[in-house]
């Protein structure tokens, strides 16, 4: 164990903590805390800050990036799962560099691991907090508003680290974080579909909206055209555009390449390894996500305090601005082409900066994959040793790591690059259609619905089958 976890050994004493059960947590148990935890999380979205007006709450130059956090405007849950993954990120990458030395199989190790995640969860959740305050993000605010603000959005952010922390310790099914993530989405495209908002052309959510004209004839004055594609306005063109990209990732989340293994020690006993074509999952879209945010959020941070006429030619570079009615729109710089055009007709209007973001992002994603792969021990030699150790080997071939590392260096390397093509392709240009809940988040919550679908499934095979839990390693 490293000198760098035995930092965190007195400190781990004064935060907060989540007890692991003691005894096995049946299956319908599972499902109320998992169910409890989702409608805290709800309330906590609904209530907003104090000190904070509803203009301020309005005004939101994150908008369309929060999905993908779990967080929403001017509420408890402002700052979202933001502290949490990057906190997790931070320490991922320290320990699969080498930088960090780190056993996870050593329950000590693993402890202190827990320990300092949580740590630079809070630690995160501070300074993204402060710098929400002191960048402006809420206006100019009193000393002793800014301050409550401040404290406010660290105790809802323990919350959520506690909240994460019950599920992954065995109360809950998943982790906390893909659960808030499913639920923000699903929430945006429930009021996508159905808000009853009335507005100039009729209600605000796409179904709604498409009856109504319907019973108005609308197609009769106006053209098919016009009922089918409202602009800034949920329609039935993203809608329909949303169910094609869930059948797609769907389709793309079975794509596999089985390698066949034995194990040495049971002759006979086979099975197979299977290579995802998403082998890497949403990984390069959270951090490219993550790191798109942070960009335009520094961007949008240094305008507003130093470049709001856009006449400093390196801001400008960065990232030029305009004050639009509800948020704040970039017009320039970086910060121009990481932000999507999301509707068709935005990209007839800017088509350069639709075909810069989605070369961007896919090149992000991509570069992401393959150093995730490293990272996070995925790669050909990492698997190899895992197989290997385990008591298992590829039929005709020695069991050594030699052999299987070359057999796997034929399909990782591909299908990480494909891989990271495909969900950088599908999230960058779902967006350029309007689809509900972002192109992102509903290539994360497609992932997040499939894990929770296996997970269910194994729990619930195994509650009806005690004696299937060894096998299945539980």
């Amino acid at each position: 164990m490293g000198r760098f976890l035995n930092l965190f050994k007195p400190i781990g004493s004064f935060l907060p903590e989540i007890k692991a059960p003691e005894r096995k947590v049946g299956f319908g148990e599972k499902l109320f805390w998992t169910g409890l935890i989702l409608v805290l999380y709800l309330i906590m979205s609904e209530i907003p800050l104090y000190g904070i007006s509803i203009g301020q709450r309005m005004n939101d130059p994150l908008v369309y990036l929060r999905v993908i956090f779990a967080s929403r405007r001017g509420t408890l849950t402002e700052l979202g799962i933001g502290p949490i993954v990057t906190a997790g990120l931070i320490l991922q990458l320290l320990s699969g560099s080498g930088l960090v030395q780190i056993d996870l199989k050593k329950p000590e190790d693993r402890g202190l691991f827990t320990t300092a995640n949580k740590f630079f969860a809070i630690l995160m959740t501070l300074f993204e907090a402060s710098a929400y305050v002191i960048g402006g993000a809420y206006g100019d605010l009193k000393p002793n508003i800014a301050l409550i603000i401040v404290l406010q959005l660290l105790i809802a952010g323990i919350i959520l680290i506690l909240l994460d922390e019950l599920v992954q310790k065995g109360w809950g099914f998943g982790s906390g974080i893909s659960l808030f993530i499913a639920a923000g989405v699903a929430q945006s495209i429930w009021w996508s579909c159905f808000n009853p908002v009335p507005m100039e052309k009729g209600y605000m959510g796409a179904l709604l909206g498409f009856v109504q004209s319907l019973i108005n004839q609308q197609f009769r004055t106006e053209g098919w055209w016009a009922v089918l594609h409202r602009p800034d306005m949920p329609d039935m063109l993203g809608f329909f555009a949303t169910i094609g990209v869930f059948l797609i990732v769907v389709y793309l989340e079975g794509m596999r390449v089985e390698v066949p293994v034995a194990y040495a020690g049971y002759r006979g006993f086979r099975g197979k390894f299977p290579l995802k074509l998403l082998y890497v999952s949403n990984i390069p879209v959270i951090l490219a996500s993550t790191l798109f945010t942070d960009i335009y959020f520094i961007s949008q941070i240094l305008w507003n305090k130093y470049n709001q006429d856009n006449s400093n030619f390196w801001l400008n570079m960065l990232g030029m601005f305009k004050i639009e009615e509800r948020s704040t729109e970039p017009i320039g710089g970086l910060a121009y082409y990481i932000t999507p055009p999301r509707s068709l007709d935005a990209v007839m209007e800017t088509p350069l900066r639709a075909i810069g973001y989605a070369l961007i992002f896919i090149i992000i994603c991509v570069l992401f994959s393959m150093t995730w792969i490293q990272v996070g021990g995925l790669d050909s030699k990492t698997v190899a040793k895992q197989l290997v150790d385990a008591g298992m080997q590829i039929p005709g071939f020695r069991r050594s790591e030699a052999p299987i590392q070359s057999i796997f260096d034929r399909y990782i390397p591909s299908v990480t690059i494909m891989g990271g093509l495909a969900v950088g392709a599908i999230a960058a240009t779902a967006d350029f259609f309007g689809v509900f809940g972002s192109g992102m988040g509903v290539l994360l919550t497609v992932g997040i619905l499939y894990q929770y679908y296996q997970q269910l499934m194994r729990e619930r095979i195994a509650e009806m089958y005690p004696r299937v839990r060894k096998f299945l390693g539980e």
